[in-house]
C-alpha cells in the first residue's frame, strides 16, 4: 500500500444519501432535466464549478496545477425506461423499451406514465397474466416487448378511455426503482446503472475538494444523459482532454471475474481494448492504495468511452466500475464496491497523467509511451533442419539421418 500519502477519506454517508436521492428522480433517456438540475445543485453545494451543454450534459471542473494534459472522468445520469407505442382497444398500452433491456424484467413492474398534463400509475404485465384464466399458458407464452402491456390505474375499457385520460403515443414511462438497502451493505434497485457510479463520482469529488489537495492537472467530472442509447460523452469533451475514464456498472456473472465487493477495471469491452497505459495506471493505483479490485473483459458491453472515440476524439480511454449482479434487471451491489470505486476515482483525479507528451495532440517520438521492449518481442523458437542434410536425391530419408533419429529415441 502507498503509505507516503493516503487517499482522502470517502464520506459513505454522503454517497448513500446521494444515491437514494438520485434513485428518487426518474430519468429515462430523454426525460433527464430533473436529474441534471439535481446534479448541478450537488456540485454547487461542493463548491465545484460546472457548465452545461444545450441538452444538459454537465462538465464540472476541478482545477489542477497545470491545465494540460487534462483528464475527464465520466458517469451517466440517464437510465433505461419505456415509451407508449400504442393505445389498444382493450384499454391497455403497448410499449417499447428506451435503451436495451429485456421485457422479462419489466413484467410485474410498477411504473409512472408521464403525459402532457400529469402522471398516471400502472403496471407492466404479460398479455396472459391470471393463472385462474389461462392456466399453463402463462408459462408457455413468449417473452418480449410485443408480449407485454401496461395496465393503467384508471377505469379504462377502450382506447378512447385512455385518450380521454390524456395518454398519447410517445409518452415516457419510468419504472419504480424498488430500492432496498440491507444492514449488511447490499444495495438492491433498478437503475444502479449508472446512478450508483454517479454517487461514487460525486463522493470522490467531495473527498478531493475537502482534502485541499491540488491535482497535477485539470480534471473534468462529466455527467452525461444519453449513454443508454449510445451517444454518451462526446458532446461534453473538448480538445484539452487527453484521458477519459468511464464509471459504470460492472458485471458479476458466471464466466466473469467481477465481484460485488470490489471495483472492476475493464480491459476490453465489445468496442475493443481500452488504452493499455491508462488501464495499467488504474491497476497500479488500485494496487498502491490497497483498493479492492478485479480485472475483467465484457463481451456484450458498451460505455461512454466508445462514444467519445467514435466521435473522433483522439484520447486515451478506460473503464472502471462497481461490481454488481443482474445488470439491466433488478440490480444488486454492495457498499464495498461503491467505496472501492469512489476511492479509485479519487486516486485517479489526484494522480499524474499517463504521459506529459499528451498535452499536445500531435508531437514527435520524444516522450511517447512504450509497451514492449525489443527483448520482449523475440518468441522462443527451434530452428528447422536443412532438408538437404537429411533427404537423399529421391526424397527418401538418408540412412544416417534415420540412424541419428533412432539414437535420439
Amino acid at each position: 500500500m502507498n503509505t507516503t500519502r493516503a487517499l482522502p477519506p470517502i464520506d459513505y454517508g454522503f454517497l448513500e444519501e446521494t444515491l437514494m436521492q438520485l434513485l428518487a428522480i426518474p430519468s429515462p433517456v430523454g426525460l433527464t432535466d430533473a436529474v441534471v438540475r439535481y446534479t448541478a445543485g450537488r456540485l454547487e453545494s461542493l463548491g465545484i464549478p460546472y457548465e452545461m451543454t444545450r441538452r444538459g450534459a454537465i462538465r464540472a471542473t476541478i482545477k489542477g496545477r497545470e491545465s494540460r494534459p487534462a483528464r475527464a472522468i465520466v458517469a451517466h445520469l440517464d437510465t433505461l425506461g419505456a415509451m407508449v407505442r400504442s393505445i389498444q382497444p382493450n384499454g391497455r398500452l403497448g410499449v417499447v423499451p428506451i435503451g436495451h433491456w429485456s421485457a422479462r424484467f419489466a413484467e410485474g413492474g410498477r411504473l409512472t406514465i408521464y403525459t402532457d398534463n400529469g402522471q398516471l400509475r400502472g403496471t407492466c404485465l404479460p398479455l396472459k397474466t391470471s393463472g385462474h384464466a389461462f392456466g399453463d399458458e402463462i408459462d408457455s407464452q413468449p417473452v418480449g416487448w410485443d408480449h407485454v402491456e401496461v395496465r393503467v390505474d384508471i377505469e379504462a375499457r377502450s382506447a378512447q378511455d385512455l385518450i380521454a385520460a390524456g395518454i398519447n403515443v410517445g409518452d415516457w414511462i419510468a419504472f419504480d426503482p424498488q430500492l432496498e438497502i440491507q444492514p449488511g451493505g447490499y444495495v438492491n434497485s433498478r437503475y444502479l446503472d449508472d446512478k450508483a457510479a454517479v454517487a461514487a463520482l460525486l463522493a470522490a469529488c467531495k473527498a478531493v475538494r475537502e482534502s485541499g489537495r491540488l491535482p497535477p492537472v485539470n480534471a473534468f467530472p462529466l455527467f452525461t444523459i444519453t449513454e443508454e442509447v449510445g451517444s454518451g460523452s462526446s458532446a461534453a469533451l473538448h480538445g484539452e482532454i487527453a484521458e477519459m475514464v468511464s464509471l459504470d456498472i460492472s458485471i458479476a456473472a458466471p464466466g466473469q471475474n467481477t465481484d460485488e465487493h470490489a471495483a472492476t477495471i475493464c480491459v476490453q469491452d465489445m468496442s475493443g481494448p481500452f488504452d493499455y497505459h491508462l488501464t495499467h495506471k488504474l491497476i497500479g493505483l488500485a494496487e498502491d492504495f490497497g483498493i479492492s479490485h478485479r480485472r475483467d473483459v465484457f463481451k456484450y458491453y458498451r460505455s461512454d468511452s466508445a462514444a467519445a472515440v467514435e466521435a473522433g476524439n483522439d484520447i486515451r480511454t478506460a473503464l472502471i466500475g462497481f461490481g454488481a449482479d443482474a445488470s439491466h434487471a433488478q440490480e444488486r451491489t454492495h457498499r464495498d464496491a461503491l467505496e472501492a470505486l469512489a476511492q479509485l476515482s479519487a486516486a485517479y483525479i489526484l494522480s499524474e497523467p499517463v504521459a506529459r507528451r499528451d498535452k499536445k495532440s500531435m508531437g514527435s517520438l520524444e516522450g511517447f509511451t512504450e509497451q514492449l521492449k525489443p527483448e520482449d518481442m523475440q518468441p522462443p523458437s527451434t530452428p528447422l533442419p536443412i532438408p538437404g542434410e537429411f533427404l537423399e536425391e529421391g526424397g527418401q530419408a538418408a540412412a544416417d539421418a534415420a540412424e541419428s533419429s533412432s539414437e535420439r529415441m
